[in-house]
């Protein structure tokens, strides 16, 4: 009998690029993956150094890139912490469109998601549906704020831009258009026997898991925990709006903790985004749209705060949380600290990946919606012959297609 050789793969080198680097290492055996090791780095881009010698309205922009997808939501947590330290009120008008591009937000990050994740199995007119789609919220996004992403809406004490009568028609046709489109959608991915098959019982996170690696957002959702800040501990317009968490036991009865689970949680968000669209539309106050519309009073106001602020918001992948320090008669940030949901759910990692194949690994490194780049090869090292193999990330996307055609063949389908 030939001896069972042992690899390890290597998968995400930290790069000075990553704003999060992590590596994981997994230990294969033939194409069962025994073991995975996740190596977090401390590795940044710098951009909460860069802030010290900014002050708080230039670091809004700076807080927009440190994630594409989720820009509003960084930017947003940024000026809660900057507004803490400072005690400065925010309208209730700019609350509510605060959190209106938040929905809006969100409905782009998890169809976007939900169609990586049908294209990475090789669902291929699933994911161009759902790319499709997301351009309706897309064209909302550009006409509210005038750009796609990095919005630069919001500011220190409330936002920029006001909703006109034409950007809320423009928002009421978008909640139409998905009532009508995105069924089809749901019924393509969630409701196909073979993408319930790849999914289902792929990279486990148990309840009790999920509570004890402190998962967040659709991750520890899709493991049957409740929780979610906008229900925990509301702000803005979700004071006035109760927002329940998205768990897979209110809709079939029962927690598996799998890719399919967390799947089946960000299609069910995105119909609650829209819900949460309606009655912010529905009861959007008059008023300002900022405490204080000149730039220059407002930097006056801040120079004089000091204090540490804390601002926390329910991002599209969990918990976004930004801390500002802020010291009298100092125009700069004297310091700022990023935590965003990555940090907590890339810990989740290596119980996912147990028992699973090789093939598996895009699938399960996707399921978190990680904000990590760079992971674009693995190097398989057989410690036994002493060789090393690159495996690109096209290669791997390859495994992951093969196994799925190999589970519609066995389905007949």
């Amino acid at each position: 009998m030939s001896e069972t050789k042992t690899y390890k793969l290597p998968i995400g080198p930290v790069h000075v690029g990553l704003k999060e680097p992590i590596t994981a290492w997994l230990d294969i055996e033939g194409e069962s993956i025994k073991n995975a090791v996740i190596r977090p780095g401390a590795i940044h881009r710098g951009v909460e150094y860069m802030a010290r010698e900014r002050n708080p309205i230039q670091v809004i922009y700076l807080s927009e890139r440190v994630c594409g997808i989720c820009s509003f939501s960084h930017a947003i947590a940024f000026v809660k912490a900057v507004e803490d330290a400072a005690d400065i009120p925010v309208p209730t008008r700019a609350q509510y469109i605060r959190s209106m591009v938040l929905e809006l937000e969100r409905i782009h990050s998890h169809i976007l998601w939900s169609g990586v994740a049908c294209y990475t199995i090789g669902f291929d007119s699933a994911f161009h549906l759902g790319m499709m789609l997301r351009e309706k919220v897309m064209d909302v996004l550009e006409a509210l704020t005038g750009n796609r992403v990095n919005y630069a809406v919001t500011t220190v004490g409330g936002v920029r831009w006001d909703i006109t009568p034409e950007v809320a028609r423009t928002v009421w046709d978008m909640i139409h258009y998905y009532r009508n489109e995105f069924g089809s959608f749901y019924e393509a991915a969630i409701n196909d026997p073979v993408v319930k098959a790849r999914l289902r019982d792929v990279g486990v996170l148990t309840t009790e898991e999920a509570i004890r690696y402190c998962a967040l957002g659709p991750t520890a959702r899709g493991s049957g925990v409740r929780t979610d800040i906008r229900w925990s501990n509301p702000y803005d317009a979700y004071c006035d709006i109760p927002v329940e968490p998205i768990v897979p036991q209110d809709y079939t009865g029962e927690v598996h903790g799998d890719v399919y689970d967390r799947f089946l949680v960000r299609v069910y968000e995105v119909l609650q985004s829209l819900d949460i669209l309606e009655k912010i539309l529905e009861g959007l106050p008059e008023g300002d749209i900022t405490s204080e519309p000149k730039v220059n009073k407002l930097l006056m106001t801040l120079k004089k705060a000091e204090g540490v602020g804390y601002g926390c918001i329910e991002a599209p992948r969990g918990d976004d949380t930004h801390v500002v320090g802020l010291k009298a008669q100092q125009e700069n940030v004297l310091w700022w600290k990023v935590r965003a949901p990555t940090y907590s759910n890339a810990v989740s990692w290596p119980l996912m990946f147990r028992g699973n194949e090789l093939a598996d690994a895009p699938l399960i490194i996707n399921s978190v919606d990680p904000c990590i780049s760079c992971m674009e090869r693995m190097v398989l090292s057989d410690k036994g012959a002493g060789t090393r193999s690159v495996v690109t990330k096209a290669d791997l996307l390859k495994l992951c297609r093969e196994k799925t055609d190999r589970t519609r063949r066995m389905m007949g389908s």
